[in-house]
């Protein structure tokens, strides 16, 4: 009979891999009823001994940690289901983080950066501060970033300002002037650098193109479909409302079609409207949106991770993944 593996472990204690790994690293955030489960199954198995001659053999403990925020946002799950789709078939377990605050994220980031727990940490989306950095590069831990930057690190990417721009563009093509823009909060104190550069990018693309930016069509609310439909309602209620809106997110587009459809304005022939990131709901939606490639970020990001941690380089990687304006039926020339 074969070794016993931690796919075995899981199936034992009808637990997922990442949960055993948890245990076997003796992480803090695993439920006593399910560590008790997983323990048996180990000892069932006779598991354990096997996984620590390889431990100790290699000097590696086949472990890597995954830190995002908000997992019940889309654009996030997809990144995650990319992760899972590249650990699949490696050797590497993968054991989950997540960060909705800046006293979140430093306590995970710096029990990552002084763990022997895993062999290295992605992170998706949550801001680095100068301290979160200098710890990870003081103890010389595999780091890959997707979604963010800092230039001491290897990074999965995509140009967000060329993004705004883009989606801006595509308006303005279609004979906008008047374009809102709707976005997260630009300066909280957990800031995301993506929504800050689409705005960005919308700013320069109305700049190019010499139209005047006004205040008063730029809203921002907490990231979400019921936010963003208020916000959109304010637009469309206005004096002189915008004849086009360039939601940062698609979720938040599809706030402002549900606003649309409650107030009777029409999509595209009154309202057009666009969104970002191409999340299933967008082509569930029709919405016209910027395409970036979700779920190949999280196989990337994990693909060069791994890369670094059999292979150590000093050098820094950047992969910066394409973006894709896709058409569907919620934008169209403007009449009139």
């Amino acid at each position: 009979m074969s070794p016993a593996t931690i796919r075995d472990v899981a199936e034992r204690a009808k637990v997922g891999i990442g949960t055993v790994s948890r245990v076997l690293n003796q992480h803090p955030y695993v439920s006593a009823e399910t560590r008790k489960k997983v323990l048996e199954a180990i000892e069932e198995l006779n598991y354990t001994p096997n996984l620590i001659a390889k431990q100790l053999s290699s000097g590696r403990t086949h472990a890597i940690a995954v830190t995002l925020p908000f997992l019940t946002y889309p654009s996030f799950v997809e990144r995650l289901r990319g992760v899972q789709t590249a650990l699949a078939d490696s050797d590497y377990v993968l054991i989950l983080y997540s960060a909705e605050s800046a006293s979140q994220r430093d306590v995970n980031l710096t029990d990552l950066s002084q763990t022997t727990r895993t062999d290295g940490v992605l992170i998706v989306s949550v801001p680095l501060s100068e301290d979160n950095a200098d710890r990870f590069l003081d103890t010389n831990t595999p780091v890959v970033l997707v979604d963010i930057f800092h230039p001491q690190f290897n990074r999965v990417f995509v140009d967000e300002v060329e993004g705004g721009k883009m989606a801006t563009q595509h308006l303005i093509d279609l004979g906008h002037h008047k374009i809102a823009f709707i976005s997260d909060v630009l300066n909280p104190d957990f800031q995301f650098l993506a929504m800050r550069e689409r705005y960005r990018g919308y700013q320069t693309a109305l700049r190019q193109n010499r139209i005047q930016i006004d205040p008063r069509y730029h809203l921002e609310a907490p990231h979400g479909q019921y936010e963003a439909k208020l916000l959109a309602e304010q637009l469309m209620q206005m004096e002189d409302p915008p004849t086009a809106i360039f939601a940062g997110s698609d979720t938040q587009a599809v706030g402002v079609l549900n606003a649309a459809r409650e107030l009777h304005i029409r999509v595209p022939e009154e309202l057009s409207v666009i969104g970002y990131d191409g999340i299933r709901d967008a082509e569930y939606m029709n919405l016209t949106t910027i395409e970036q490639p979700l779920f190949d970020s999280g196989v990337e990001g994990v693909n060069l991770l791994i890369s670094l941690i059999e292979k150590p380089s000093q050098d820094i990687h950047e992969i910066r993944m394409p973006l894709k304006l896709h058409l569907r039926g919620t934008t169209a020339q403007l009449i009139g």
